[in-house]
């Protein structure tokens, strides 16, 4: 194949542009391949391409010169999305469920359903344009305490103005904690290597964690039951009012759990006329601060630990918690939005 100087140079100019489209540079180069005399075997090792793409260009070129390496088909016109069409996406996707019985749309069902010829492209840039994620699910539960606003005042004030001179613990116990030991050795982490725990384990028992969380100073006083009764729950309130001065006022911070609210509980508040004991409302967690420490030894000591005894499991539990007060923390309670309400009647709540 021959070309006039002309064409060499627009050839060259085509193979070494950084702006243009990448096939227009692999048609220059298959084009000036050709003319310095390489073998389609060869042309195919440095462009790795096939037999009939070298032909195809070949032809072109050879009829209409340059004007032949324009790609002649370069794909439909992206569709149109119309305010009509985004919402008979918008509507489809929240107010139907897919004829297969599946619990929610993918943006392959939505755009076969839709038809039209949509790509589900579309069907994902419309609903990625509104936040909208079939695929995502959160729960949520609903307070249904007729105090709730007034036992969640009550709370709440004492993280953001507690009295003066007085202690606020928040109180709970993470129960049934199991003491599971693998039967296969732990294979350690390793580069591009997570670290392994076998499938199979020993079930050692279980223990409850009674934990109360300092609200001034994010320290936690711990304790272990191999039971979880309110006899258990005394003893520890016991064990909180020993590590306070005498005298001092406490304030604890509890959920509704009916160990927390028996006689033993009312005798040991008659004979501590100092400890005074705040509920937080029904299906409320999320306003008792341990929860969040509960959270991080979950997460830090229990979901992945082994544990080759009850023993074993108390040791280290007591071991982090000791070593988590060598530098505590104290959870920040901010209320951004006083004006923005949560009330037993709402049906989406405020973060």
């Amino acid at each position: 194949m021959k070309l006039i100087e002309s064409e060499s140079r627009e050839l060259q100019r085509r193979a070494n542009a950084r702006t243009e489209r990448a096939e227009s540079a692999r048609h220059a180069r298959l084009i000036l391949l050709l003319a310095d005399g390489l073998t389609w075997a060869e042309i195919r090792a440095k462009l790795d391409c096939s037999d009939s793409f070298i032909d195809r260009w070949s032809k072109r070129f050879t009829a209409d010169r340059l004007a032949g390496l324009f790609t002649r088909h370069c794909g439909r016109a992206r569709y149109k999305v119309t305010d009509r069409f985004e919402a008979r996406v918008l509507a489809r996707t929240t107010k139907h469920k897919p004829a297969d019985g599946s619990t929610h749309w993918s943006t392959r069902k939505l755009a076969a359903e839709l038809g039209d010829d949509i790509s589900h492209m579309t069907v994902a840039r419309i609903w990625a344009k509104h936040g909208i994620k079939p695929h995502r699910l959160e729960g949520y539960l609903a307070s249904n305490d007729p105090d709730f606003e007034t036992k969640a005042a009550d709370v709440i004030g004492l993280y953001l103005n507690p009295p003066q001179h007085a202690a606020v613990f928040c109180v709970d116990e993470k129960t049934a904690i199991q003491a599971l030991d693998r039967k296969d050795p732990v294979l350690p982490l390793s580069p591009g290597r997570a670290e392994r725990h076998g499938f199979e384990y020993f079930r050692h028992g279980t223990l409850s964690l009674y934990a109360a969380f300092n609200t001034k100073t994010g320290e936690v006083l711990g304790k272990t039951a191999t039971r979880h009764t309110s006899a258990e729950f005394v003893a520890f309130l016991n064990d909180i009012v020993a590590n306070q001065p005498r005298g001092k006022e406490i304030h604890i911070i509890a959920d509704n759990l009916s160990a927390h609210k028996t006689k033993l509980v009312a005798v040991f508040l008659d004979e501590h006329p100092t400890v005074h004991m705040h509920f937080t409302p029904t299906y409320s967690s999320w306003l008792n601060q341990v929860e969040l420490w509960f959270a991080k030894i979950e997460r830090d000591v229990i979901a992945r630990g082994v544990f080759t005894s009850l023993t074993d499991l108390k040791r280290k539990l007591m071991r982090y918690i000791r070593k988590y007060n060598e530098q505590p923390k104290p959870v920040k309670w901010k209320y951004f939005d006083p004006t923005r309400r949560i009330t037993p009647d709402s049906i989406v709540t405020g973060h």
